[in-house]
């Protein structure tokens, strides 16, 4: 029996105004079947965006919504989860939104261990505003900012965020919508900070300017630089160069989570006694 997503998103906005062909779609669906799949109650979830096509997000699911500043969702999330820690708060960024001007705060978020679940669409470019260079622009290609190819050193977001201390750390495709959907579960279920990175397509902005005429050669190319962990692992080091691994990369169950040691802040100051974390 078909999925019935009607249910999950504001039909009144379809359709959406994403591209022709934009992996967004297919993760806004796989993020639906991961919150049908662990039974929430959308009043009780909300999800934050930021600017970018990314920031659509919060356009069209039918829950608690908040389309927030250039780089700063995971601080209006912070507040949102302190203040309501029985809440389900999902928070969707790009990657020059959640790695450029906002990488601060993806970075204290990591390290706070905050029940948040953030998902970075990386489509390795600033697809709404016209192909700006961002962090994870690959070497070499061309964008209206370095238009004989960037030489900026690109990001690894998921080591950036593991070392910074996120207890939760994944990375898929949009290629795979199911395998999506599993990790997406396992993140929402994590108590602790769930960072999941999921490289997209923007064919139009990256893609035909970089030699991907089309969507599916600009999805082509996504295939050629990520594999499975346990195959990424199996190669030897000079082969992984330009290569990402999927799958979750760490999963840390026992990590002190900050809303809980902000009650015993709180607990402290009623009793006036020291914080026992």
């Amino acid at each position: 029996m078909a999925f019935n997503y009607d249910e999950y998103l504001r039909t009144e906005k379809m359709p959406t105004l994403w591209c022709w062909g934009c992996g967004d779609g297919v993760i806004l669906k796989s993020v639906i079947r991961a919150i049908d799949k662990l039974g929430w109650n959308m009043d009780d979830v909300c999800v934050v965006s930021g600017i970018g096509c990314s920031g659509r997000f919060s356009s069209y699911i039918n829950c608690n919504t908040v389309h927030t500043t250039h780089g700063r969702t995971l601080a209006y999330a912070t507040g949102i989860k302190l203040a309501n820690p029985d809440k389900k708060v999902i928070v969707v960024g790009g990657d020059g939104d959640g790695l450029a001007i906002g990488g601060n705060h993806t970075i204290h978020a990591s390290r706070r261990n905050i029940d948040l679940n953030y998902i970075i669409i990386n489509n390795f470019i600033y697809g709404l505003t016209n192909s700006q260079t961002s962090p994870t622009t690959p070497q070499g290609m061309w964008t209206v900012t370095m238009s004989r190819g960037n030489i900026d050193p690109t990001f690894d977001a998921c080591k950036l965020v593991e070392a910074a201390g996120a207890s939760f750390v994944a990375r898929e495709t949009m290629l795979d919508p199911k395998k999506l959907e599993r990790t997406l579960a396992k993140a929402f279920e994590h108590k602790g900070f769930s960072f999941i990175e999921v490289f997209s397509n923007c064919h139009v902005n990256l893609g035909r300017k970089n030699k991907m005429a089309t969507a599916m050669a600009n999805l082509e190319w996504i295939d050629s630089i990520s594999l499975a962990k346990a195959k990424f692992e199996k190669l030897e080091p000079e082969d992984q160069v330009g290569k990402f691994p999927t799958g979750i990369l760490k999963h840390d169950k026992d990590a002190q989570e900050y809303c809980e040691a902000y009650e015993k802040v709180k607990e402290a100051h009623k009793n006036k006694t020291a914080v026992e974390l």
